[in-house]
């Protein structure tokens, strides 16, 4: 794509979304789809407001995001992911123009997928919760409008990321509110869930730029992982928080937020996204750490 581009983007209020207009725009792309939030679980809704757009690029990052809530709320995981992701790529293909269409997946389509570490895109889906089936089945009705009608859909399957802004419903973002509200109780104990857990961390702002890149190198039809590489177990994660925090913290194991069922290990290869894009991370994971303890110290009006 040569020019500015004009590029929808679902879910823009969101965590990732925000870092991604900003990015976009900061790029010099046209970014659209930012005012009132269109439900995507609203098919008329949705195909009016992406043909009146008419988009170069579609980004679709609107969804139902947690895992562990998931195991809850299923059938609405299902009816905003999966059925969510079927009514904006029908949107997309409904258009005078169909845009290329950026969907974003989970790593956590690939559950416990045995033998590979780093998982490649060709490992095996073995979802474990409902949050990565319905992940899949968005994945599968991509494939079908590229195969079927030759929609430009890129799949794109990031691994676990985290950055300012993230909702505390998330590890990363959860662990570093409840230390920086024991820095303003002077210390204490710090609430933590399954420290044994290995994942793949990768800073937000750097994932939203491998987005980007896709739009523009991505070949459709194609899947890539968005990942780090970097091995690290939510004990470490934990541990450096703590080391960064302004007073002592004693971490203590809560039941409540412990997932009834969880991957062990998720752990991608990022090299079908490198030879594509030239894309690697940039911002090591300790400078996340520390932007993510800054940003509740502010949300918190905890004083420098």
């Amino acid at each position: 794509m040569v020019g500015r581009v004009r590029a929808y983007v679902t879910g823009a209020s969101g965590f990732v979304g925000c870092w991604l207009t900003a990015h976009l725009a900061a790029n010099g792309d046209e970014v659209i789809g930012t005012g009132e939030e269109v439900d995507v679980t609203d098919p008329d809704a949705i195909a009016r407001s992406v043909a009146e757009s008419a988009p170069d690029v579609l980004y679709h990052l609107a969804g139902f995001a947690h895992v562990g809530r998931s195991w809850r709320e299923p059938a609405v995981t299902f009816r905003v992911n999966a059925l969510g992701s079927l009514n904006v790529l029908e949107a997309a293909a409904g258009c005078e123009s169909p845009p290329r269409v950026i969907l974003v997946s989970s790593g956590e389509v690939y559950g416990q997928a045995p033998g590979h570490e780093p998982l490649p895109e060709s490992a095996e889906l073995r979802p474990l919760s409902p949050y990565a089936a319905s992940k899949v089945a968005a994945e599968f009705v991509g494939i079908q409008e590229w195969l079927g009608r030759g929609l430009p859909v890129v799949r794109v399957r990031p691994f676990n990321h985290a950055g300012p802004g993230q909702s505390a419903d998330f590890v990363v973002s959860g662990l570093a509110r409840r230390i920086v509200e024991a820095e303003t109780a002077g210390g204490g104990v710090v609430r933590v869930g399954n420290l044994e857990a290995r994942r793949d961390f990768t800073d937000v702002r750097d994932v939203v730029r491998a987005y980007r890149l896709l739009a523009e190198k991505g070949e459709p039809g194609e899947v890539y992982n968005v990942a780090g590489g970097r091995v690290t177990t939510i004990s470490e994660v934990a541990m450096l928080l703590c080391e960064l925090a302004r007073v002592d913290v004693q971490l203590e194991t809560d039941p409540a937020l412990v997932r009834p069922v969880e991957v062990p290990v998720l752990i991608g290869d990022a090299t079908h996204l490198k030879a594509a894009t030239g894309w690697s991370p940039q911002i090591p994971f300790e400078k996340t750490l520390a932007d993510v303890l800054e940003s509740w110290r502010t949300a918190l009006g905890v004083p420098a």
